[in-house]
């Protein structure tokens, strides 16, 4: 209270220096990173760094980072590229890690077997 309310105790409240409906609209009228608000809306402090704009920014730096590697992996010589991974996208709270995608081989050495192929397409997994 004292942060943002200088001056001001909860023993005036007390008191009867202060009446029910100024703590009411202290209170709801708090800024989003005050503790008190956080408690109410059970968040972490790291949860309420990530705005909307750097959860924006974030997006618009993975979107640059993947059409980046796409120019280098399409535009470089296969043999320099050929081991390059494509980014991993910027980690966010409450936001899961996309998992990597299983890889078919048609030909060449170890191809996929028939019954991965039909997991695959089937969407299920290769040992049903």
């Amino acid at each position: 209270m004292a942060r943002y309310w200088p001056g001001r105790s909860l023993l005036e409240l007390w008191r009867g220096q202060m009446s029910w409906r100024e703590l009411r609209v202290f209170l709801r009228f708090l800024p989003p990173d005050s503790a008190t608000a956080r408690a109410v809306r059970k968040s972490t402090p790291e949860d309420d760094t990530w705005t909307l704009d750097r959860h924006l920014l974030a997006t618009v730096a993975d979107a640059v980072r993947e059409n980046t590697y796409a120019l280098v992996k399409l535009q470089g010589d296969p043999k320099k590229t050929r081991r390059l991974k494509p980014p991993k996208p910027i980690p966010r709270p409450g936001v899961e890690q996309p998992k990597a995608a299983k890889v078919i081989r048609l030909g060449g050495r170890n191809p996929s077997s028939s019954k991965e192929l039909a997991a695959a397409f089937r969407g299920g997994t290769a040992a049903q």
